[in-house]
């Protein structure tokens, strides 16, 4: 069972909502998105994941595996991709951040190999 911010987080990402998704960074927020630029701030990160979404149909994160290590938490999935070309195909995904003590994130990293949704 996911802990309720992961549900959350992946419930808004799977939903297509950039701006909700961009609202649980802090101010000066990171995220680093597969071998992607880092992208700093709420506007940077909505921006960058609305341009994602943008690319694809829709997607669905099913978690596996949840750790919570202090102000860590590490996220194992399954991301099923909804592609412009109507193939799905799904991956592994981990995807790690950390929160602030107002609990909302500082820094996101996810780490995953893009290739399949693209090619």
């Amino acid at each position: 069972m996911a802990s309720e911010l992961v549900s959350r987080v992946f419930g808004v990402v799977d939903a297509g909502d950039a701006t909700t998704f961009s609202r649980f960074f802090t101010e000066r927020g990171r995220m680093v998105f597969a071998n992607g630029e880092p992208m700093f701030g709420a506007e940077q990160i909505e921006a960058g994941v609305r341009g994602f979404f943008g690319t694809i149909k829709a997607l669905r994160h099913t978690v596996k595996n949840e750790w919570l290590v202090g102000a860590e938490t590490i996220v194992e999935l399954t991301v099923e991709y909804d592609r412009l070309d109507g193939k799905t195909v799904t991956i592994p995904v981990v995807s790690i951040w950390r929160v602030d003590d107002r609990g909302l994130i500082d820094d996101y990293r996810v780490f995953f190999d893009l290739a399949p949704v693209y090619a």
